[in-house]
């Protein structure tokens, strides 16, 4: 879960979301550097009278510049491609979630059960509990297994959705029409908060989405008691 005045982004729960961040320290360290350079040698030719004529067409620095940001496009690219393989790479999962996106409310079939579904509204502002979060608590939570690999098949009945929980690395369009999946897999239990990522209509900002991830025992028990 954010909190106020964070700078960085929400704590990893789950191993895409550990290598997203570690991408995206390693990136940002590359542009610092890059940057740090093009600021130095700015500040050098604002600062100093003393020129060297030939370096500006020697051949040496030509290709220089050529080669090295080739070097560092390429530092960049292979572990993009590695996450963006590991992000689609789905292996036996162990259990498939089918969910759907309304104007505007997000409903959810677990298809390895025969009679377990239901629609998640958003709680409003006046029947929240003490300690529930405004415009992210919902009615009906979608009660997981943690540290199990698991599908979430996606799509829409109206407009273009999109279902993200920016924790566990999920960020995923729901199309009229077309059905795309993502994997879940959480190190730990806890409730994991996010919201429609895409902007389809008046209530946009009004259909959130509540992971709560539980061991497998609870889940079993849940899933006995919802049926």
């Amino acid at each position: 879960m954010a909190y106020p005045s964070q700078l960085g982004l929400q704590d990893a729960s789950s191993p895409i979301m550990e290598e997203l961040m570690n991408f995206h320290d390693h990136t940002l360290m590359i542009v610092f550097l890059i940057s740090s350079l093009v600021l130095y040698i700015i500040t050098l030719m604002l600062t100093t009278k003393l020129t060297h004529t030939s370096t500006m067409d020697a051949q040496e620095v030509e290709t220089i510049w050529t080669i090295l940001p080739a070097v560092i496009l390429i530092l960049i690219a292979l572990p993009s491609l590695r996450i963006l393989y590991m992000m689609d790479e789905i292996n036996n999962p162990a259990l498939t979630v089918k969910t759907m996106g309304h104007q505007w409310y997000w409903s959810y079939e677990y298809t390895d059960y025969e009679d377990l579904s239901f629609d998640s509204y958003m709680v409003p502002t006046s029947d929240l509990k003490p300690g529930e979060l405004r415009l992210l608590e919902v009615d009906n939570r979608v009660v997981l297994p943690m540290e199990l690999p698991i599908r979430m098949l996606i799509s829409s009945e109206d407009v273009l959705h999109s279902w993200a929980v920016p924790s566990l690395g999920l960020k995923t369009d729901a199309i009229p029409g077309r059905l795309n999946q993502a994997t879940i897999s959480s190190n730990r239990p806890g409730l994991f908060y996010g919201q429609c990522s895409e902007i389809c209509g008046s209530n946009h900002s009004f259909m959130p989405i509540v992971l709560e991830m539980v061991p497998l025992k609870n889940f079993e028990d849940w899933s006995l008691s919802m049926i």
